[in-house]
């Protein structure tokens, strides 16, 4: 179970109380208790680079971008800088075990045709590959439903590639697909 500690850093906090601010709030997180260790989901500091940067690599190479396919080194680059940035409506959580990142998840939240409020997008969620099973990467869903909750988003929402059988068995079991298939061109 997440429960929120701490208050949100001031960069999202309203102006005033009848003013909803275009960024959702930012909550912190105690740690989660599991069976086996104790994994912590928090926001990433500037200081977690070094531990994110193998996580991101990995859950690009897990997409087929690696070698003469990876990703531009100044889109990663701007990948991190664009979740400090305030301006910005992109975040991220880290799951950390034990002091070391073993997990990540980015989200960002945008308007939608079929609701008034702004939903949430779950664009990227990675667990390590030796610690898949293990609950983390449901533990980075939860607290990203908890963000969209406190944000007042009434929808969290995700896509994978259709061979992603191991997540696809996480995302079954907390949400339901609705069977839309995803299109995409350069313009």
């Amino acid at each position: 179970m997440l429960r929120l500690a701490g208050q949100a850093p001031s960069r999202f906090r309203p102006l005033s109380s009848n003013v909803r601010p275009r960024i959702p709030p930012l909550c912190w997180f105690t740690p989660l208790r599991m069976t086996s260790s104790s994994i912590v989901i928090r926001a990433p500091t500037q200081d977690d680079y070094a531990a994110w940067r193998p996580l991101w690599d990995g859950y690009n190479e897990f997409y087929g971008r690696h070698g003469s396919t990876a990703l531009p080194e100044f889109i990663t680059q701007t990948t991190w800088q664009r979740l400090f940035e305030p301006a910005e409506p992109v975040f991220a959580l880290v799951a950390e075990d034990h002091g070391q990142l073993v997990g990540l998840a980015h989200y960002l939240f945008h308007r939608s045709m079929t609701k008034i409020e702004q939903v949430c997008y779950l664009s990227d969620l990675f667990t390590m590959p030796s610690l898949r099973g293990k609950g983390i990467g449901r533990s980075l869903i939860e607290a990203v439903c908890v963000q969209a909750k406190a944000a007042g988003a009434p929808r969290v929402y995700w896509q994978t590639h259709e061979s992603n059988a191991a997540g696809r068995q996480l995302y079954d079991k907390v949400a339901k697909h609705l069977g839309f298939i995803v299109y995409s061109r350069d313009p």
